[in-house]
C-alpha cells in the first residue's frame, strides 16, 4: 500500500532520484508524455523493476528531463487526464494485474509543477498491463517474455520477500532512527560494544537489515527491526496490533477478568520482562526442601518461556488485527497466535522446525530467546512430566495456534482424552 505523503517529503524524494546516475529499472523521467497504454506499460514495469531491486516503490517522474535530471515542470494533469470516458486512474487500475496500488501526486518545486507516480512493487508474481508483463531495460520498456533471465530473477525474488523485510516507515532521520529503536539492547543481546557515532551504529543496524536507506533521505525501518527493537509499538501502525497481551481470569472462564496488560515494546525488548509478568501470574504450589516450605510456580518456566517464543516467532504477520496472546486461568494457561502452525500438531514432538518468519526466528536464536533445533517442544513436554502435569494440548483451531499448560491433577481426575494425550 502506498501512504500518503506530506508535499515536502514528496518535493525531498523527487530531489534525491534527480541526483541518480540514469534512469534505473524502477525509476523513468518524463517530459509531458500523457499516453494511457504508455503509462499503463510503466507500471507494469516499474512494479516487476522495483521487486527485482528490492525497492520499498518505484516512481515515474514528469516533468523532470530524462538526461539532464533538471526540473523543467510538466502540463500532464492525471487528475483531469481520461481514457475513452474513464478517469485515467480508473482504467489503470482496470488493465492492471494482479492488483498493484499506485499513487499520482501534484507536486511544486522551485515553482515548477512536477508530477510523481509511485507504484507498489510487485509481491507474489509478475504484474501485468492488458495481460502482459513488462520490465525496463536499459530506460526502455520491454515485454518481460523477451528477457527470461530478468524473468527467473523475478520469480526468485518473489520466494524471498517476507514480512520481515517490508517497511515499517519511511523516511526517518538518524535521530529519530535511533530514538525509535531501542539500539542499545540490540548491541547487549549480542554482547558487543555500542560503536562510538550515529554513523557506525546506523551501519550496523543495516547490516542486520533492521532498517534501509530511503530514496528519499533519511532510513526507512523495516518491520523486523520494528517488531524486535520499538521502543513503543505503537509509533508503527503497521504492526502496533502484534504486541503480546497478557490476561488473568478468575476460575476457569473468561467472564471474570483480573488484569491485562498489552505489551509496547519490540519482542527483543520486550520478551524478557513479558516472561517474567506471565511467571508473577501464574499459580504456585508449596514444596518442601531441606525442611523449609517455599512456593514454585505452578509451570516450568523454560516450558512457558519456550511456548512464548514459539508464539512471537510462528505467528502469520498478514492477518490483521490479531497477535500474541497469553490467558492465565486458575488451573491451566494458554498461549495463542494467529496463523495456523506449518507442522501438523500432532507432529510437533518429532518435527524439524519450520517457520514462516525465518530472518525472525534466526535473530531470536542469535538473542538466545529459543533454540530453533526443534527441541523446544520436546522440551516443553518434557519438563511438564517432570512437574506431574498433565500433558499439553497442542490445537490448531480456525487459523490460529494455541498451546495449553495445565495445573496439577491425578490421573484419576483426569477425563480420558486427557489419559490418552498423557500416554
Amino acid at each position: 500500500m502506498i501512504p500518503a505523503r506530506t508535499p515536502e517529503f514528496l518535493a525531498g524524494m523527487v530531489r534525491e532520484l534527480c541526483l541518480l546516475a540514469s534512469e534505473t529499472e524502477w525509476v523513468e523521467f518524463k517530459g509531458n508524455n500523457d499516453n494511457p497504454e504508455t503509462i499503463g506499460r510503466n507500471i507494469s514495469a516499474l512494479a516487476n523493476g522495483a521487486a527485482i531491486n528490492g525497492k520499498a516503490s518505484a516512481s515515474a517522474i514528469w516533468g523532470i528531463d530524462d538526461e539532464t535530471h533538471e526540473i523543467g515542470g510538466t502540463t500532464f494533469s492525471p487528475a483531469t487526464a481520461r481514457k475513452g470516458n474513464e478517469p485515467l486512474e480508473t482504467w489503470l487500475y482496470s488493465q492492471i494485474s494482479p492488483h498493484v496500488d499506485f499513487r499520482f501526486n501534484d507536486i511544486e518545486i522551485n515553482g515548477r509543477r512536477v508530477v510523481l507516480l509511485e507504484v507498489e512493487p510487485a509481491s507474489h508474481q509478475p504484474v501485468a498491463f492488458r495481460g502482459e508483463e513488462f520490465i525496463r531495460v536499459g530506460g526502455s520498456t520491454r515485454r518481460l517474455k523477451d528477457y527470461p533471465e530478468k524473468q527467473r530473477t523475478l520469480w526468485r525474488v518473489f520466494d524471498q520477500i517476507t514480512f520481515e523485510n517490508r517497511v515499517a516507515v519511511e523516511q526517518v532521520s538518524d535521530e529519530d532512527t535511533l530514538g525509535q529503536l531501542d539500539y542499545p539492547t540490540y548491541f547487549e543481546l549480542l554482547e558487543r560494544p555500542i560503536p562510538e557515532g550515529h554513523a557506525a551504529i546506523l551501519n550496523a543496524l543495516q547490516d542486520d537489515r533492521l532498517i534501509t536507506r530511503c530514496d528519499a533521505g533519511g532510513w526507512n525501518i523495516s518491520n523486523l527491526g520494528a517488531v524486535l527493537f520499538a521502543r513503543n509499538l505503537n509509533d508503527f501502525q503497521q504492526i502496533k496490533r502484534k504486541a503480546i497481551r497478557v490476561i488473568q481470569y478468575r476460575g476457569a472462564g473468561r467472564t471474570e477478568t483480573i488484569r491485562e496488560q498489552e505489551g509496547v515494546f519490540g519482542y527483543a525488548v520486550g520478551f524478557p520482562r513479558a516472561v517474567e509478568y506471565i511467571m508473577a501470574l501464574v499459580p504456585t504450589n508449596e514444596v518442601i526442601q531441606r525442611s523449609l516450605r517455599r512456593s514454585v510456580p505452578m509451570y516450568p518456566d523454560i516450558a512457558v518461556r519456550e511456548l512464548v517464543a514459539n508464539a512471537l516467532i510462528h505467528q502469520d504477520f498478514t492477518i490483521t488485527g490479531a497477535g500474541p496472546m497469553v490467558e492465565i486461568f486458575d488451573s491451566r494457561i494458554e498461549i495463542t497466535n494467529p496463523g495456523s502452525p506449518l507442522v501438523d500438531t500432532d507432529r510437533f514432538v518429532d518435527s524439524p522446525p519450520r517457520s514462516p518468519n525465518e530472518t525472525l526466528a534466526s535473530m531470536m536464536r542469535r538473542f538466545n530467546f529459543c533454540e530453533e533445533r526443534g527441541s523446544g517442544i520436546d522440551k516443553v513436554v518434557e519438563l511438564a512430566e517432570l512437574y506431574q502435569l498433565p500433558a499439553p494440548l497442542f490445537e490448531a483451531p480456525d487459523g490460529f495456534t494455541r498451546t495449553t499448560l495445565f495445573a496439577q491433577r491425578p490421573l484419576s481426575e483426569m477425563e480420558e482424552r486427557d489419559r490418552v494425550r498423557a500416554c
